[in-house]
């Protein structure tokens, strides 16, 4: 990070925290992570009374339940953590059921002697925490059997590592698995060496964590997944756990100042409704609230707050078994003290990274723009299209214009243009310039033209989008601008010209005279263009199914404008050749 950006990043924190009294102690935490363990773990301890011969497969079945293992740690952190605000310290119930649990996970690796057990490194992961917690309390049989296959589902991940552990880059291009799954698996063998006294694998897993912490994050703490041009933001939360579990035991340096960038990252790139923003994101359209990592956040003042934040999301009666999990984690790592305000509780702030993203919130708006340019993964299905550089979140209403991106439909990209018989949907060049008195402007270079998308600073009630075209050489057969709005399926669009259609499966297709001129819906109305048209539903790319969505909450409306560039011989430079502006107000 260079001097000027860090000494601007050190001045927004300071008057961030003088906006509020310093050195407030959390009383919210670890409390609220006991209590939200205390009513997950009831419902576990109940399904397992009522179906007592469930498979773990007839126990994962249920929605929110795949990760079933991950439940064995709530009841052994309950059991093992001693704290004030925790009721059930060494109650012989949740060691009983803590051990019900195992039994069940040992007996399911015991018919697949020859396979691993679990889907992924997550499970076992959660298991030998377990272990590790109560491995007084287990006799000499079960605790003989419970470490053998732990071991037995963390061999082959140590086998793979150990290949790759010298690869150029820990990104998906050069070691064949997202960086997230490949520090899970280091944190899984550095914790089991240290266990169960396996040497080899501790100093395995410490040297790939080692460079995660040293080498592989960027700058702008995040692990990017793809390259490092741009994060995964959900998954980074995966990376960023792993490399808090690293700092617990090693107390390696480098790996404190890796979570203060993580930190940073995250606590500024989270919507005021705790969900990672999506535009900078390159894997996914959406993510909920997380609940991995937040120990690491604990580590400083304003993490204790951005922990807190987040934890306030979650609901005792609906965790998921991943989720009661992680935030078992959370509690038995949590570093107490003194919290300090997050960006999220002030009236505005602006954040920028040394790449071409960056955020801001205004009164009761939040707007990400992302320049953020990356070369498509034309042979994996995960990676989406960095095709998406604008979105609008409103405190109230929530998301208004999403700038996720998506794979194959360059119909859902901000720009495209089509030449020489190719369509292109990415940018070549971009750069991001943020002003707090002025506004900020992000410029985004095409083959045939570049644009500069203005935003200046709004109001309370409008939020105004300011596109600006300079053509460049000869005009394409065909451009496009498109603005993916996040509609709500039930409710009710209306149009200019007096039409109003409650949004459900139908295909809806509005012309420019149909639009006229504005669109108004959730609470929220966008003056747009005269020549723009909306299309309703547009299902977006499914990373995991390798196609498009069919969930109509996942649909958007896509407001589109066509380019006008010029005539055919035209000078080559047409500076202003067009200007399309739309204005997002507030009933």
């Amino acid at each position: 990070m260079g001097q000027k950006m860090l000494a601007v990043r050190m001045a927004t924190v300071a008057v961030l925290v003088s906006a509020a009294p310093l050195n407030a102690r959390s009383s919210q935490l670890p409390a609220q992570y006991f209590r939200l363990l205390e009513a997950g773990i009831v419902r576990v301890g109940e399904r397992m009374d009522a179906e007592p011969g469930a498979s773990l497969k007839t126990l994962a079945a249920r929605p929110g339940w795949n990760h079933f293992p991950q439940s064995i740690l709530a009841a052994a952190v309950l059991y093992a953590k001693q704290h004030p605000a925790n009721a059930h310290y060494r109650d012989p119930k949740m060691l009983a059921l803590a051990i019900r649990i195992g039994d069940l996970l040992a007996s399911e690796c015991e018919k697949r002697r020859s396979e691993t057990c679990f889907e992924d490194e997550w499970d076992p992961y959660m298991w030998l925490e377990a272990y590790r917690l109560l491995v007084a309390d287990l006799g000499d049989e079960r605790r003989a059997k419970w470490k053998r296959y732990i071991e037995h589902d963390t061999a082959p991940l140590a086998s793979d590592a150990r290949k790759r552990q010298e690869f150029p880059w820990y990104n998906t291009p050069y070691i064949g698995t997202s960086p997230n799954h490949f520090a899970s698996w280091a944190a899984l063998i550095f914790l089991s060496g240290r266990v169960f006294g396996n040497k080899e694998w501790e100093d395995l897993g410490r040297r790939i964590l080692h460079r995660f912490a040293a080498e592989e994050q960027t700058p702008d703490g995040y692990w990017g997944e793809h390259s490092r041009s741009g994060p995964t933001t959900g998954y980074d939360h995966i990376t960023f756990t792993q490399v808090a579990v690293y700092w617990e035991y090693s107390r390696d340096p480098v790996a404190l100042q890796a979570l203060r960038r993580g930190t940073d990252f995250h606590i500024h790139f989270t919507y005021p409704d705790g969900t990672p923003v999506e535009t900078i994101n390159d894997r996914n359209r959406y993510w909920k609230v997380n609940s991995w990592g937040h120990f690491g956040f604990s580590n400083f003042a304003d993490g204790r707050r951005y922990a807190e934040f987040l934890t306030d999301f979650f609901r005792a009666d609906n965790l998921r078994m991943d989720d009661l999990g992680r935030l078992a984690q959370d509690a038995l790592y949590y570093h107490e003290g003194p919290t300090e305000p997050m960006p999220q509780e002030q009236p505005r702030y602006s954040y920028q990274m040394s790449v071409p993203a960056g955020i801001r919130k205004a009164g009761p708006w939040v707007v990400c723009l992302s320049g953020l340019i990356s070369t498509p993964a034309v042979n994996s299905q995960f990676y989406l299209d960095r095709q998406g550089h604008l979105s609008v979140f409103h405190n109230r209403l929530g998301l208004v214009i999403t700038g996720a991106g998506s794979k194959r439909q360059p119909e859902l990209a901000t720009f495209f243009e089509k030449m020489q018989g190719q369509t292109f949907h990415v940018p070549i060049s971009s750069r991001l310039q943020m002003n707090d008195n002025n506004g900020d402007r992000l410029s985004l270079a095409y083959n045939t033209f570049f644009t500069d998308l203005n935003v200046p600073p709004p109001s309370e009630q409008q939020l105004q989008l300011r596109f600006v075209m300079t053509a460049r050489g000869q005009p394409p057969s065909e451009a496009q601008l498109n603005l993916q709005l996040c509609l709500k399926a039930g409710e009710t669009l209306e149009t200019g010209a007096g039409l109003k259609i409650v949004l459900g499966t139908e295909r809806v297709e509005l012309g420019p005279a149909e639009v006229g001129g504005w669109i108004r819906h959730h609470g929220w109305k966008l003056q747009a263009d005269s020549t723009a048209r909306l299309t309703w539903p547009v299902y977006p790319h499914d990373p995991y199914k390798d196609a498009p969505e069919t969930k109509l909450e996942h649909a958007v409306g896509v407001v589109s404008v066509p380019l006008q560039l010029g005539e055919k011989d035209a000078p080559y430079i047409r500076p202003n050749a067009q200007e399309i502006s739309f204005t997002l107000m507030v009933d």
